[in-house]
């Protein structure tokens, strides 16, 4: 049983590969925009280790991956992906085994959460809302909202100030490198999920925890917490 005594105040998460498995649905948009450029598809597998830098570098390593483009080629199917994926946010989606009653139990305990992600603005609002989620995430600030994004650590202290959070009793939630270097840049500790959209394994990411499950992360948050109450 985790001591919520010793539970940061406020937990900022990623949302893609973190929060939900968006796999599926960003496989589906990625391989609409290459069939438009005559490539083929790619698996989901591939696609999950594409995903954390937002839309335009997702379409690039698309594109590296089935034979190389250029910038310029990204950019022009930036917009067709956009709006594929817009019409399609939720079909195959699903929360992570665990999220939403996690959810439940750190609102309840009044710890302060919200979402910090690289995905435009507009689709994680769309992707939230389409799941019901609006009540747990009061700010979701996406990759478009601010003129920088994660790895800035700006990015997630951006979250914290809106929540209304001190940084000194924030902990970070991610599933990747892109998530781990920018609560490093924030100067904040961070949980990572060993079932992301890493292409590094998560054990490899210098997390001040790992979860394989969102049942381990009450006490994973405490954990660490108390840690940086006695460092």
């Amino acid at each position: 049983m985790s001591d919520l005594n010793n539970m940061p105040r406020c937990v900022v998460f990623d949302l893609d590969g973190t929060l939900v498995d968006t796999g599926p649905d960003l496989t589906a948009a990625t391989n609409h925009v290459l069939a438009l450029a005559g490539r083929p598809s790619v698996t989901v597998a591939e696609v999950r280790d594409m995903v954390g830098l937002g839309a335009r570098k997702l379409i690039e390593r698309g594109l590296a991956h089935t034979g190389g483009g250029t910038p310029e080629q990204a950019e022009s199917l930036l917009q067709p992906f956009l709006d594929y994926y817009a019409q399609n946010v939720c079909v195959a989606s699903q929360p992570f085994p665990g999220v939403e009653q996690t959810l439940t139990r750190l609102q309840e305990a009044g710890v302060l959460i919200g979402i910090c992600t690289n995905k435009p603005e507009g689709l994680s609002h769309a992707l939230i809302e389409t799941l019901g989620w609006q009540r747990f995430f009061p700010v979701n600030i996406g990759g478009d909202s601010l003129p920088f994004r994660k790895p800035d650590g700006r990015h997630i202290l951006t979250v914290v100030e809106r929540l209304g959070g001190n940084p000194h009793e924030t902990v970070m939630v991610g599933d990747s490198a892109v998530d781990v270097g920018a609560a490093r840049d924030a100067g904040l500790p961070v949980v990572a999920v060993s079932f992301g959209f890493s292409s590094v394994p998560a054990d490899e990411l210098g997390a001040d925890a790992l979860i394989d499950h969102y049942d381990q992360l009450m006490d994973a948050l405490t954990a660490v917490q108390r840690e940086r109450a006695t460092a």
